[in-house]
């Protein structure tokens, strides 16, 4: 079942067993297909996957922020594999399948170029999340658990947000994180240069020409002087 249905997970196979007479446990077939296919493998099938549809993947996540009065704040964002532009982000203090259905439908205003939603098993992504995203032509994918390199252009996004902003200031309320965000992403979306676009921004920066040989060269502050830009 393993070898003719390489999608399939534990769970699938494991229902297929039952229909079959076979009473054994979910945990029992995930043992056996980690022997059979071991996580290197499992990576390899999953990466033909985001090489072979990468321009019609977009992907969705959540990240926590704290305030300087100790609230939660949630920071919701979807965001494009082919040139990791950020599609939308919102924050709210309650995260509900409800208000994520709306920040889709804001993502997603008519019909695009993408076809698959790469989102983890958070129980906010619920049943409404994944018949919207259908019924917007885009099939949900969820990763496996434990394996966030699964939705690695999401968690990237995070990792570059916290180290080049956020590890650096204290955020005050949603007004105010939604502020540097927007200015965060308008330089990672302009600015800021990707090793996985081949040394570009998302927005293709073009390559600066010089007007003389004596020409000095001009630094452009961006996000209150965390990063610059040079021209």
């Amino acid at each position: 079942m393993a070898n003719e249905n390489p999608s399939w997970g534990a769970p699938r196979i494991h229902g297929e067993l039952l229909k079959l007479g076979f009473d054994v446990s979910e945990r029992t077939v995930s043992r056996y297909l980690h022997r059979l296919f071991p996580p290197e493998q499992a990576r390899k099938l999953w990466g033909a996957f985001v090489r072979n549809h990468r321009e019609a993947i977009t992907a969705m996540d959540f990240f926590t922020v704290p305030t300087l009065t100790f609230r939660v704040l949630y920071c919701f964002f979807v965001i494009e594999h082919g040139r990791r532009k950020i599609l939308h982000f919102n924050v709210t203090e309650h995260p509900t399948g409800s208000w994520i259905v709306q920040q889709l439908r804001e993502a997603f205003p008519e019909s695009g170029p993408y076809r698959y939603a790469i989102l983890d098993g958070d129980a906010k992504f619920g049943e409404e999340v994944t018949d919207l995203l259908t019924a917007s032509g885009i099939k949900p994918t969820r990763i496996s658990p434990a394996s966030p390199w699964q939705n690695g252009a999401a968690e990237r996004w995070i990792g570059s947000c916290r180290r080049e902003l956020l590890d650096h200031l204290i955020v005050v309320n949603e007004a105010h994180l939604r502020r540097l965000i927007r200015d965060y992403i308008t330089y990672y979306r302009a600015d800021r240069i990707h090793d996985s676009l081949e040394k570009d921004a998302p927005m293709i920066r073009p390559v600066s020409s010089k007007p003389d040989p004596s020409a000095p060269l001009v630094s452009f502050p961006r996000m209150g002087g965390l990063h610059h830009r040079y021209d």
